[in-house]
């Protein structure tokens, strides 16, 4: 099993893509190391479906903001530890030293750089494991939920090989047979070791960098709960990459499991909907959330139609993509999964009575799906009027609020169906009509 989102959903929530414009990803995108990246995009791109594995990645992130550490590695050495670590070993030891006398001679006469390179990268990997057993020495006995991790790597460092390693000076020139020895030794029998130890410092990197970000933001941890809860209780959820985005507070459950939302256009329902589908997506991967408070029931996926465009290669008119968007939906549905689905402007490319039937339709038949929770937007608050008899339908709306003839927006959920009417008079105040009336005079 897997979560289900798919490349729309990503690209609508634009939560991919370090150099993106605007993306979650390029929120947590600070970490120093290419093992540090390689784990951020792991994780983003795999989301955890357990509610007790994301609690405990949570607290993890939590023991680091409240512990406040800084990276303790140079990365730039880092990066020559991995690549000397992954330049593979010699058959045996022997051969090995045979292999860096022929590079140290080539070095002498053609100033070939392997040999200065191997150097390096020992010298590299002996400063970088000094700055481990340093840090993990900090710890002690208050290393929280990450004790069991340090625990193991403390282990690892205590090899007894690995502790006359660290008593070398690297500053000191390094004869042949010492060099030779550590590269055998680091990249065989201490192989998998050494992996576990770059592995825990790109950890490091990704766990101290989310929960810099957390405390710099004020971003809060999600508490995940088993999916058959069917809960969604968020309070002052706003759009992490907005700044000064007002929050709101929603609560869906599997007996109140759609929110039917209206508002005009700009009044902020498009920018709502994503803001739940990046917490939600956040949450499930154990990273904090753009919220005061948040808990909910770990979903099997979730599926927008917010910007749904036409497809000119498939010869699909805009509301046939939209059609085909719901339709992809329902099946998701239908399979049985806990999912959640969002839905803005449902049929926006087709006639309004077409657009009232389909959204009227839609609508009543996803609220039967009682596993999955959905939030549905529309202009045509008529629909709304014709859903008020389904118990498990609540209605939102976010308001406009008019300063003489010109629209505001407070961007705040209210309870109920909106009256706002304001599209004649935005068209009025842009003139419009006037200068079309004197163009044609």
């Amino acid at each position: 099993m897997s979560f289900n989102i798919d490349k729309q959903t990503m690209d609508e929530l634009n939560l991919l893509g370090k150099f993106r414009q605007g993306s979650v990803y390029g929120l947590y995108s600070k970490v120093r190391t290419m093992g540090g990246q390689r784990l951020l995009n792991e994780m983003f791109n795999h989301p955890l479906e357990e509610a007790e594995v994301i609690n405990a990645r949570s607290s993890v992130f939590r023991f680091f903001q409240e512990a406040e550490l800084d990276f303790p590695f140079d990365a730039q050495q880092v990066g020559q530890m991995r690549d000397y670590l992954d330049a593979g070993a010699g058959r045996n030891a022997l051969f090995t030293l045979v292999e860096l006398l022929k590079k140290r001679g080539l070095a002498l006469l053609i100033r070939d750089e392997r040999y200065k390179k191997s150097i390096q990268g020992l010298q590299a990997t002996i400063d970088t494991l000094k700055r481990c057993h340093v840090f993990i020495a900090r710890f002690g006995s208050t290393a929280g939920p990450y004790a069991p991790r340090v625990t193991a790597i403390k282990k690892i460092l205590s090899d007894k090989n690995l502790e006359k390693l660290l008593d070398i000076d690297i500053y000191k020139a390094l004869s042949v047979r010492t060099l030779a020895f550590y590269d055998h030794l680091l990249k065989t029998s201490l192989q998998g070791p050494m992996q576990e130890i770059a592995g825990f410092i790109a950890e490091l990197d990704v766990n101290i960098t989310v929960s810099d970000v957390a405390r710099a933001k004020g971003f809060a941890y999600a508490a995940a709960f088993p999916g058959e809860d069917n809960i969604l209780s968020v309070r002052g959820l706003y759009h992490p990459c907005i700044d000064g985005a007002v929050g709101n507070s929603i609560l869906l459950d599997k007996d109140s499991n759609v929110l039917f939302l209206t508002g005009a256009n700009m009044a902020g329902k498009s920018t709502l909907m994503k803001s739940v589908g990046i917490g939600l997506y956040l949450a499930h991967m154990g990273f904090p959330v753009a919220a005061e408070v948040m808990d909910f029931s770990v979903r099997e996926g979730m599926y927008s139609s917010i910007n749904v465009a036409d497809n000119i290669n498939l010869g699909y008119s805009h509301f046939y993509a939209e059609v085909v968007r719901v339709k992809q939906a329902a099946e998701a549905a239908a399979s049985g999964k806990r999912l959640l689905l969002m839905f803005d402007e449902l049929f926006k490319g087709t006639n309004v009575k077409d657009a009232y039937d389909g959204t009227l339709a839609v609508t009543k038949a996803f609220a039967d799906y009682h596993a999955c929770l959905f939030i549905v937007s529309t202009h045509i608050i008529e629909v709304g009027e014709a859903l008020k008899g389904n118990n498990n339908i609540q209605f939102a709306y976010m308001p406009t609020i008019m300063e003489g003839t010109h629209p505001g927006y407070t961007y705040q959920l209210r309870q109920g169906i909106t009256e706002d009417r304001q599209g004649m008079m935005i068209i009025r105040n842009e003139g419009i009509l006037e200068l079309l009336k004197r163009g044609r005079a």
